[in-house]
């Protein structure tokens, strides 16, 4: 029987390991397990402080807006009144939010205070009495209806736990925050969803060690293909906050899987005329 020579084995070696380069450039990773698959064209979409245009910011009618017309996720800032309350509102005082001149930070003020401040009229007219929500509130609203996409601007990350385990929402929310606090979600909710933001492509590796996302966030200004390949590669999906509707083409052909925006309902209609 003839034997095959080294030669020949090193050659065939070197063939079917370029046979699986080439399939594995071909293979779409495979998307993250944890979440229901986007509504529109394959691409997550999150309404920025809600549905937002013309009606105000980080309220139940941002937020009732932005499930009508069928984002995946609302994104939920979240503060902390001086007795203990979580509640969603983006700035760190309520200087912007109303029209009678009044001031004040959050961290200086009771539930009760915010809860007196009238912040749809700066708006119009007919979101007069429009108040600041509480983040039970919000999940209340939201659960079963839309994914949570909660920026953690200054509260504590055992509280917002509880809040979510008493909702039973651990899976419908994306948790974006520092790393140490990150940390502290992986250490008391295990089945919470991490969302890493990595900062410039370079921290890539670090973070990906560090936490083994299936999620990673961006911002568009960090934000490249490379980027959205390393994520890919790792086994993560990545959500990007773009910087308008002109990144989206570029967002789309990297493969981004999720967008968050200001304008989700220009943002889906780009995807459903993709899909047709």
């Amino acid at each position: 029987m003839r034997t095959i020579g080294t030669r020949t084995v090193l050659y065939l070696t070197i063939f079917l390991l370029s046979l699986i380069s080439v399939g594995c450039t071909s293979v779409k990773y495979e998307p993250v397990k944890l979440l229901p698959a986007p509504r529109h064209g394959g691409v997550y979409v999150v309404a920025h402080r809600g549905a937002h245009i013309g009606i105000p910011e980080n309220t139940l009618a941002a937020y009732e807006a932005a499930i009508e017309m069928g984002v995946d996720f609302v994104e939920v800032d979240l503060r902390t009144t001086r007795d203990g309350s979580i509640v969603s509102i983006h700035n760190k005082d309520i200087d912007s939010y109303v029209t009678n001149g009044r001031h004040g930070l959050i961290s200086e003020m009771t539930l009760e205070q915010l809860k007196q401040l009238d912040i749809g009229s700066r708006i119009a007219p007919q979101w007069s009495g429009e108040r600041i929500p509480t983040f039970e509130e919000i999940l209340e609203f939201c659960k079963g209806r839309v994914g949570i996409y909660l920026d953690l601007k200054d509260a504590s990350v055992d509280k917002v736990i509880s809040i979510v385990n008493k909702w039973g929402m651990a899976r419908q929310v994306l948790w974006y925050a520092d790393f140490d606090e990150l940390e502290r979600v992986a250490e008391l909710c295990p089945e919470c969803i991490l969302m890493p933001d990595p900062g410039p492509e370079e921290n890539l590796p670090e973070i990906i060690e560090r936490f083994e996302p299936s999620v990673i966030a961006a911002v568009w200004r960090h934000y490249s293909q490379s980027f959205a390949a390393k994520c890919h590669h790792a086994g993560a999906i990545v959500i990007v906050d773009e910087s308008g509707p002109a990144c989206w083409q570029d967002a789309l052909t990297w493969n981004t899987d999720g967008i968050q925006s200001d304008r989700p309902a220009q943002l889906i209609a780009l995807l459903e005329r993709r899909t047709k």
